[in-house]
């Protein structure tokens, strides 16, 4: 079975999605990001992964994965019937890695990362001036089309609709752009989606009230 790393509400969020989608069944391990202790056995998350970061994927003959582009991309290929990301071979699955790429340095690296772990005005100027132009791709990219790639939901749209849903926290209002704040919605609306972010809703406020 699949064992997966996650903080609630953190990129591996994504992950958790996809899993979801695919129908794979999963361990889940609860990190704590402040602390990189897992709570299954308050251990040392570095000691899971050196990079101390979510999401990590413990594969079926026990080597890690780490990295969420990675991570998702993986997940994807252990269901190929599910569709979560075209056929090797098909010019779409340069697309998929294209959006994961964007979406995991322009938006999650460049903009939420220092958002939530920085705190002077400083360090945050700079992303804060660039997170409008950089929302205007997927803005215009979704005008008039359903999903990131092609005709369907890939893990692209289970990694955008992560960092969509940070945004407002963050201090971003994505109601400015419509296509935006439909395409979210449209993927809120999707089952597995939406238990996904209800079980990390729930275990977030369960940590807040017990920290670490």
């Amino acid at each position: 079975m699949l064992q997966l790393y996650f903080s609630p509400m953190a990129c591996s969020l994504a992950s958790r999605i996809a899993l979801m989608e695919a129908g794979l069944d999963a361990r889940y391990h609860l990190v704590h990001l402040r602390t990189k202790t897992v709570a299954d056995d308050d251990g040392d998350f570095r000691g899971v992964s050196p990079k101390a970061a979510v999401p990590v994927l413990v594969l079926e003959n026990g080597e890690r994965l780490t990295e969420s582009a990675a991570v998702l991309q993986y997940i994807a290929d252990a269901k190929p019937e599910a569709g979560l990301a075209p056929r090797f071979g098909d010019p779409d699955r340069y697309r998929l890695q294209e959006w994961l790429s964007f979406v995991g340095t322009e938006i999650h690296k460049a903009f939420l990362f220092p958002t939530f772990w920085y705190k002077d005005d400083g360090s945050l100027a700079k992303p804060r001036a660039r997170i409008t132009q950089t929302l205007s791709v997927p803005s215009a990219h979704l005008a008039d089309r359903e999903f990131l790639v092609g005709d369907r939901f890939t893990v692209a749209d289970a990694h955008l609709a992560w960092a969509l849903l940070l945004l407002r926290p963050a201090g971003v209002d994505i109601a400015q752009w419509p296509s935006l704040s439909a395409y979210l919605a449209r993927m809120q609306a999707r089952p597995a989606v939406r238990d996904a972010i209800a079980t990390e809703m729930e275990l977030r406020k369960t940590v807040a009230a017990n920290p670490a």
